[in-house]
């Protein structure tokens, strides 16, 4: 299996390190967790909803957009990820950029990417809500509306700040900014 995988890492990408190995743990592990708790609501006869409320969709997707944003971006959830990444620089609002750490094993590399990519993590963030949804409704979305507020104040501060920005004259529209370069 070991020289099968080397082997497809090789043809898949000869040129670049791509942690294949690390991948297939990081999804091994998804798949066997979320396998975990379907068995266990099955086992237990939690109540599923045929189909989710649209408010539920609603707060699960924002608030899976502001802990994914918040787990691998904030600068204060920094520490959770140093084992993995490298600081690269600010990044603005709160936020860093980081590097993935190039020295140590193919799983380290992409647990690395997967807590510095709020994308990739948006998964595993919208899978333990959505099984939260089913194990823990009302915690679940008590915690879901916390994030939707968060995130909802998010863009009203970046909103209040290009106002602001605009008020005093200081505003340059991103258009403008592309027409003078």
């Amino acid at each position: 299996m070991r020289r099968q995988l080397a082997h497809l890492r090789e043809a898949y990408a000869p040129h670049e390190h791509r942690p294949l190995s690390g991948y297939l743990r990081a999804m091994t592990v998804h798949a066997a967790v979320t396998g975990a708790v379907i068995a266990y609501v099955k086992a237990t006869g939690h109540p599923v909803p045929k189909r989710p409320a649209p408010q539920d969709v609603l707060l699960l997707s924002i608030g899976t957009h502001k802990l994914s944003r918040m787990l691998s971006k904030a600068a204060v959830a920094s520490p959770l990820r140093a084992p993995f990444t490298r600081y690269e620089r600010p990044a603005g609002s709160g936020e860093v950029m980081e590097q993935v750490r190039a020295e140590g094993s193919s799983t380290r590399h992409a647990i690395g990417e997967l807590l510095s990519c709020p994308f990739c993590l948006g998964v595993w963030v919208a899978t333990g809500l959505t099984c939260g949804l089913v194990l823990a409704p009302r915690l679940t979305r008590l915690v879901t509306t916390a994030l939707t507020a968060i995130a909802t104040s998010d863009f009203l501060q970046m909103a209040y700040a290009v106002a602001q920005q605009a008020a005093e004259g200081r505003y340059i529209p991103v258009a403008a900014q592309q027409h003078a370069g």
